[in-house]
Parts: structure tokens; sequence; C-alpha cells
């Protein structure tokens, strides 16, 4: 019995614009409420980017930053976050590479430094809604929840590949593609964040829907009862999936939760 629905957001519950049928969704969240099905939206995404897109929704609850930090507009749920010295190591190791663009990830902001390409900065203002410039990564004040890195496309995996040796027990590489990475606390993951909300709701993960198409959407897609693909999904991703839905670009997520909603 399904009594909840997660979805990510990038490349899966919305369009290539960043925006999804609101009318549609709107008539079918109505549909979830009355049947006491919860929506969740799982991504590796800042929690104040992840809730511009439900403005008119201010109870749903945001599985973000892959997992380490679940809240609502109200409460915090669960933080999770590196240790101090963790954050030292594993920004010195970074820093080491010169092709990576790095975002340092907290729970009230991201923080990138005032050498940072401006360019890339106001590009990721489009996905980090709170971003702070900073001279030096030893002045944050804040609890460390990731690091998101960005490389040259061809070089993803590769780099995915160096990262998880030279970080092995200290952060886990996961790469939705297209040459962005985040590095996660180990064991932390959309899944196990699903896994803990579900603790705190009363819903088992066989009890859950999730959609995906990239790289951290795996655990989540293997460990829920039912793990749907996007078309557009990396193969990896398709090959754990239970099912396949449409691309984002139609709106995939919102065709089958009204094809789940009408069984």
């Amino acid at each position: 019995m399904i009594k909840l629905m997660a979805t990510d957001m990038d490349g899966t519950f919305l369009k290539d614009d960043m925006t999804y049928d609101e009318a549609k969704f709107a008539s079918l969240y109505q549909q979830l409420q009355l049947r006491g099905i919860r929506f969740v939206v799982a991504s590796g995404n800042q929690y104040y980017q992840l809730k511009s897109f439900f403005k008119d929704y201010p109870e749903l609850i945001y599985v973000a930053e892959n997992g380490a930090y679940i809240r609502d507009q109200q409460h915090v749920y669960a933080q999770h976050a590196f240790a101090p010295t963790t954050v030292t190591t594993i920004l010195e190791k970074l820093q080491a590479i010169p092709e990576l663009k790095l975002l340092v990830c907290g729970a009230k902001s991201a923080y990138t430094l005032n050498t940072t390409d401006q360019q890339h900065v106001e590009n990721m203002r489009h996905y980090y809604y709170h971003l702070a410039v900073i001279d030096n990564y030893q002045d944050i004040d804040d609890n460390i929840l990731k690091f998101a890195i960005s490389c040259p496309p061809e070089k993803t995996d590769a780099i995915v590949a160096q990262l998880r040796t030279a970080l092995a027990g200290l952060g886990e590489p996961t790469s939705s593609g297209h040459g962005d990475i985040d590095i996660i606390q180990p064991g932390m993951n959309k899944a196990s964040g699903l896994k803990e909300l579900g603790q705190i709701l009363g819903v088992e993960l066989a009890d859950m829907v999730a959609f995906g198409d990239g790289g951290n959407d795996l655990e989540m897609l293997r460990e829920v009862g039912l793990g749907v693909a996007m078309a557009n999904a990396q193969p990896a991703v398709s090959a754990v999936a239970d099912q396949t839905t449409g691309t984002n670009q139609a709106q995939g997520v919102l065709t089958t939760i009204a094809q789940l909603l009408s069984d």
C-alpha cells in the first residue's frame, strides 16, 4: 500500500526550464491528501531552493542535501553534519585538484571563495538561494552537510573514481552526471533520508514510491517499494528501477502518479 511518494527534482520532476505543470500537480496533490499519501521532495539541492517551487504547499517535507537535511517550513526533522576535522581534511584534498569548482554546503547557507569564477557563482545561485562568497573557508560558522563540486563534464567519471579513493572513509562522491559531483557523508543518501523520515512518520520504505534519473537516486530507487526511473535516466538508474516513466520534459512523474491513483 502506497503511503508516501518521493521525487527528485532536476531531470525528474522539473522540466529542463525548471518549471512543472502546476495545475496538474495541484489536482493530483489534492487526491494524494484525500488518500493520506505524503508527497516528499528528495533532492541533492538546498532546502531554500527546493521550497521555492512549492510556495502553495507549506506543509511539504524536503529530504534535502541528499538526505542530510530533512525539514518542512516549521520543523527540522534531522540534520547530519560532517565533523569539523573531517571538513578541514576534505577541503585540503579537494583544493589540491585544480579543475574543481567548489561549494561548501551548510544548513544556513552554501559558501564559496571570492576567487571562484564569477559566472559559476551566478549559475550556482539558481540552485543555492543562500550562497555566501567569502574570503576563507575557515571563517564558516555553520554545520556542513555536503560539498558540491563542478568539473569538466567529460572528466566526471574519472574524478568520481579519484575522489572515491582520496576521500575513503571521509566522504562519498555521488554524481547526477554533467560535471556535477556531491561529496556526501558516508552512508548518507536519499534512501537513508527516506528511511529516517519514514521512522518519524511511521511509513516503511516498502510503502514508498520514488522517482529519479541520476546517480544520487540509485539507492532510493533500489530500496523503496516502487522505484521509477525517468525515460531520460542514466542507464545504471534505469537498471535498478522497477519501472520507467516518460521523460522529465513530458512530466513523467505526474503521469505515473495519476496512473497509480487510478489503479
